[in-house]
């Protein structure tokens, strides 16, 4: 319920602030019962009228009880009113703790979900319904999704929903395949998401990383040139954060490139490339697809990524500043404000 209701505050928050106003309206008549509208009224800082119209849909619920003493919280009202605590406690802290992220990462938008993705892999899944409900909501009548790879998005392909009638889309890859699960690669993760929400997709057959010699061969191919000019142009583009070394032994990297990263302190990986701590980028790959200087204003660059383990590599991709958005769980959020 604590997932459902914290998506729900990204999607129609609307509905989660008026639960909250009658909660407080709730609590207020427990607490000071018996009490009277104006009374109420000032308690709450709302108007008499609005408190009048939410107590007579209270008193319909058998919530409240209205006398000529004032009213009464019900026998059932305080079952829904301790029920109802603990999760408007949830959402309080979820609110802190996206308002904390915002300022630690110098970021506008944040959607934390409850729980951590390293000990339940169930948060992941809200992840990427909370990543998908946001996608839905900032694409225009045409759009080019770039997608990179890894779990957590293979999440959100999981999570794709048809998209709004009328909305054009075409979901690519953001780089060739890595040496990892097949449902965990660019490739099957955009078919994915484009079987799921009725959308196109196009694909990039090539593998990352790529040594010099065959990334000079592979650049000269017409259909990897048409790709990547389509690629570069996505005014959207949905990646994930990875930990440096493991990333390093997914690729198969070499001992001297382990040995590298590990010497620069390496903690976080996207689109290729190493970060340290300070965000600088200590190593980079050979791979076909964008980079970093691709990432401009022009795009919407959504970061989804979780789990404590990842606390820290976040915080180090996020010194580049070259996203919009962040979707983590409460275990990577945490984490990331403890330092």
């Amino acid at each position: 319920m604590e997932s459902i209701m914290a998506l729900q505050r990204k999607i129609v928050p609307e509905l989660v602030s008026l639960m909250q106003e009658r909660y407080t309206l709730l609590q207020h008549v427990h607490l000071h019962q018996p009490i009277g509208r104006r009374a109420l009224a000032e308690s709450t800082n709302l108007t008499e009228r609005h408190v009048r119209g939410e107590i007579d849909f209270l008193h319909g619920q058998g919530l409240v009880e209205i006398t000529s003493k004032g009213m009464f919280i019900t026998n059932e009202g305080k079952v829904v009113l301790d029920q109802l605590a603990a999760l408007i406690g949830d959402l309080s802290r979820l609110e802190t703790l996206e308002d904390q992220l915002k300022r630690a990462l110098s970021i506008d938008n944040v959607i934390v979900v409850p729980g951590d993705s390293d000990h339940n892999p169930q948060i992941k899944v809200e992840m990427g319904k909370a990543c998908v409900a946001h996608l839905q909501s900032t694409l225009q009548k045409s759009n080019t999704v770039a997608v990179t790879g890894g779990s957590t998005i293979a999440a959100v392909a999981d999570a794709m929903k048809p998209l709004p009638e009328g909305t054009d889309v075409l979901f690519v890859p953001a780089r060739g395949g890595i040496g990892e699960k097949v449902e965990n690669q660019a490739s099957r993760i955009v078919s994915e998401m484009a079987r799921r929400s009725n959308s196109q997709y196009r694909m990039l057959y090539v593998p990352d990383p790529i040594s010099d010699s065959t990334y000079e061969l592979i650049m000269q191919e017409p259909h990897v040139i048409d790709a990547l000019s389509v690629i570069k142009d996505s005014n959207i583009v949905l990646h994930g954060v990875g930990d440096a070394l493991r990333m390093a032994e997914r690729r198969k990297s070499s001992q001297k490139v382990i040995d590298l990263l590990k010497s620069e302190n390496a903690v976080s990986e996207a689109f290729g490339y190493y970060f340290d701590v300070d965000g600088r980028v200590v190593y980079k790959v050979k791979t076909v697809g964008l980079q970093l200087e691709d990432l401009d204003a022009s795009k919407h660059i959504i970061t989804v990524a979780g789990g404590a383990s990842k606390g820290h590599a976040i915080t180090s991709y996020f010194k580049q500043g070259k996203s919009n958005m962040l979707i983590t769980d409460q275990g990577a959020a945490e984490k990331i404000l403890r330092g």
